[in-house]
């Protein structure tokens, strides 16, 4: 006689679903803070620190340099037109300054950094947990957190704001070349209203609000995606994905509510 099969109801998938992703929030919050207070109490790993500071800094400087003097060049040609319809080309500087300290500088650092650090933090770590060098370093006395993330999550955190200060610059620099060649605007013009048009909330919430949350997001993610493998090399190739996915898709959320809450408290 054949068996009675049970049916799963589609809200028990769905419930099973928002389990999985409610411990997993919880996990990776857990991460997160013993990887913060970690970072406060000895022993500290500061030859770790410090070269996780030169791999994701210096080893990201050239494509976010890249990237943010092309992004500056190209906010000008996309208002050039509107600039010289209304002769009011003198407020270029004042374009691009706001738009890149406001958002473009940090965001699409992060995005960069995100890309290429959080998928190298991830794959790194990943490779450590399916070779067992994790469990060989709880074994010998060494927590994992202390020795891995917190490096890494102090490392992102301070160089993120660097990071986000020369995209600002060469941004800057890419902006006034094209309008310079375009627009004909003077040099002293353009950089005293670009320097003009920044209030102190601008300053606050691009060059250092934004850089450190979404540096602490970054190291976080990817250090969670990477011990948190399962399933051999295939798995490893998940978290990275994973890591880069999640990380940018947090960076453009965190983006939303830390500018609105900025733009509130400045009133700008």
């Amino acid at each position: 006689m054949p068996e009675n099969s049970e049916t799963t109801s589609v809200p028990s998938v769905i419930g099973d679903v928002l389990k999985r992703r409610v411990f997993a929030l919880q996990d990776y919050t857990l991460l997160s803070v013993n990887a913060i207070k970690d970072i406060f109490t000895p022993p500290q790993y500061w030859a770790d620190t410090l070269e996780q500071m030169d791999l994701i800094g210096v080893g990201s400087l050239p494509i976010v340099a890249i990237a943010a003097f092309f992004i500056g060049g190209v906010l000008v040609i996309n208002t050039a037109s509107q600039f010289e319809r209304f002769g009011m080309t003198a407020l270029t500087g004042d374009a691009v300054s706001l738009a890149l300290v406001r958002e473009l500088g940090p965001s699409i650092t992060a995005l960069l950094v995100a890309g290429r650090n959080a998928s190298g933090i991830a794959s790194e770590l990943g490779s450590m947990v399916v070779t067992e060098q994790i469990d060989a370093m709880r074994a010998l006395g060494t927590d994992p957190i202390r020795k891995l993330v917190a490096p890494r999550v102090l490392a992102t955190f301070f160089v993120l704001p660097l990071l986000v200060a020369v995209a600002d610059f060469v941004g800057l620099i890419g902006g006034f070349s094209v309008s310079y060649l375009t627009l004909h605007v003077n040099g002293v013009q353009f950089w005293t209203r670009a320097i003009d048009a920044l209030a102190l909330g601008d300053v606050v919430m691009g060059a250092i609000a934004k850089p450190l949350v979404f540096g602490l997001i970054i190291a976080t993610v990817g250090c969670y995606a990477g011990l948190r493998v399962r399933g051999g090399t295939q798995g490893v190739g998940r978290a990275t994905t994973n890591a880069v996915v999640i990380s940018q898709m947090a960076v453009i959320v965190s983006d939303l509510f830390i500018t609105r809450v900025f733009l509130t408290l400045f009133n700008l």
